[in-house]
C-alpha cells in the first residue's frame, strides 16, 4: 500500500512538473462545463435528434460546404504537424526528450509553455472534427455514424481536454504529430471524393486508409513501450492511458477493416 501511495505521488509530481497554468484562462479550460455540454449536444444530435430531425427530410446536399470544410482540415492538420516540430519532436523521437527536467529552468519553460499550445490547438481540431459526424447525419448516411465513429471522435475530444488540463506531457507531442499527418491523407481523400464522380477514379487507394490508421496506431505504441522500458522522466500515467486507448483502437479499426474488405472478398 505504501509503494502504491508512493506511485501516486509520484505520478502526480510528474504532472505538476508539466503543467502550465496559463492554460486553465484559456478558452473552453476554465472547468469542463463547456466540453461536456459540447459533447452532449453532439452525442444526442448524431444518436437521437439528427436521424430523428431528418427521417422524413431529403438529404442535404453539401458539396461546396464539404470541399470547403476537407480542404480547411488538411491545412489545419498540416500545420499541426508542424506545431509538432517547434516543441522538440526530434527530442522525443530520439529520446533525449526522457531527460527534459535535467535541461535548464529556462528551456523547459519555453518547451512546456510551447507544448501547451499546440495540445490547446490540437484540442480546438478534435472539436471542429466532430463535424464529420454531423455532416454524414445531414447527408443520411447513417451507415457511417458507427460505433468505431462515434467512440474515436467522442474520446479523442474529452481526452484532448483532459490531457492538457490535468495530464499533460511530452509524450504527446509525438502521438499527435501522428495523428495530424494522418489526417492530412485521410482529408485529402474526403476532399477528392467531395470534388464529384469524375475525381473517383483517383480514390483507389480507399482501403488503404485503414491500413494507414493501423500504422500509425502500431508507431506509437512501439513509441510509447519504449518511453517506459526507457524509464524516461515522462508521466507515466499518461502513457498507460496512451497504450489502453491504442489498443482499443486497433481491436476497432481492424474489427473494421476484416469486416469492410476482408468480408468482401470472402463472399
Amino acid at each position: 500500500m505504501a509503494n502504491f501511495i508512493k506511485l501516486v505521488i509520484s505520478n502526480y509530481n510528474e504532472i505538476l512538473d508539466f503543467k502550465d497554468p496559463k492554460v486553465d484562462t484559456w478558452p473552453l479550460m476554465g472547468s469542463p462545463g463547456p466540453l461536456l455540454c459540447i459533447m452532449g449536444t453532439y452525442l444526442i444530435f448524431v444518436l437521437k435528434a439528427g436521424p430523428k430531425m431528418m427521417e422524413k427530410r431529403p438529404a442535404f446536399q453539401m458539396n461546396t460546404i464539404l470541399i470547403l470544410y476537407n480542404g480547411f482540415q488538411v491545412l489545419f492538420s498540416i500545420w499541426l504537424t508542424t506545431l509538432a516540430l517547434e516543441v522538440d519532436l526530434e527530442d522525443a523521437l530520439t529520446f533525449q526528450g526522457c531527460y527534459i527536467q535535467n535541461k535548464s529552468y529556462q528551456r523547459n519553460k519555453v518547451l512546456h509553455e510551447k507544448l501547451s499550445l499546440g495540445a490547446w490547438w490540437y484540442f480546438v481540431a478534435k472539436i471542429v472534427e466532430l463535424l464529420d459526424t454531423v455532416f454524414f447525419v445531414l447527408r443520411k448516411k447513417q451507415n457511417q455514424v458507427t460505433f468505431l465513429h462515434v467512440y474515436h471522435h467522442t474520446i479523442t475530444a474529452v481526452f484532448s481536454w483532459c490531457y492538457l488540463k490535468i495530464l499533460p506531457g511530452q509524450q504527446g507531442v509525438v502521438v499527435g504529430a501522428l495523428n495530424s499527418i494522418v489526417h492530412i491523407f485521410m482529408y485529402s481523400y474526403y476532399l477528392i471524393a467531395a470534388l464529384g464522380s469524375k475525381y473517383r477514379k483517383y480514390l483507389w487507394w480507399k482501403k488503404y486508409m485503414t491500413w494507414i490508421q493501423l500504422l500509425q496506431f502500431g508507431m506509437m505504441m512501439t513509441y510509447l513501450m519504449l518511453t517506459l522500458a526507457m524509464d524516461c522522466q515522462m508521466p507515466k500515467a499518461l502513457t498507460y492511458f496512451f497504450i489502453t486507448n491504442i489498443v482499443i483502437f486497433i481491436y476497432l479499426f481492424s474489427d473494421f477493416y476484416r469486416k469492410t474488405y476482408k468480408a468482401k472478398k470472402i463472399q
